[in-house]
């Protein structure tokens, strides 16, 4: 388990209601993990999105989006496929990567994407 201090950073929680303010309007760039309960990859990466949560804080904000109960936002991000990572900076989707990347892939393209910017 990952800290920071004594508190544990966790991702946040965004949801249809809190989407343009936690992600679009972020001064921070924003790792977005779109995911669903049911969904194993999902369950499979989850470690791996809170690990960089803490180790990311203060540089990249994670979050995480529950496709099933946000629908909207995720229609309007067009996700079809979950695990689906998006990497967001001032409100534009810099990245995306969909399927179960290993952690070192995340990072990498995490950046790689922030350096070309």
């Amino acid at each position: 388990m990952n800290t920071k201090g004594t508190t544990k950073i966790a991702p946040i929680d965004v949801t249809d209601a809190t989407f343009a303010q936690e992600i679009l309007q972020s001064p921070l760039p924003v790792l977005l993990d779109c995911w669903a309960p049911w969904c194993g990859p999902c369950r499979m990466i989850s470690p791996v999105i809170e690990d960089l949560a803490a180790d990311l804080a203060g540089s990249v904000k994670v979050a995480k989006l529950n496709v099933d109960e946000n629908p909207k936002t995720a229609a309007q991000l067009g996700i079809r496929s979950i695990p689906n990572l998006l990497l967001f900076r001032n409100g534009e989707v810099l990245g995306q990567i969909v399927g179960a990347a290993p952690r070192a892939r995340i990072e990498a393209e995490i950046a790689r994407r922030l350096r070309d910017q």
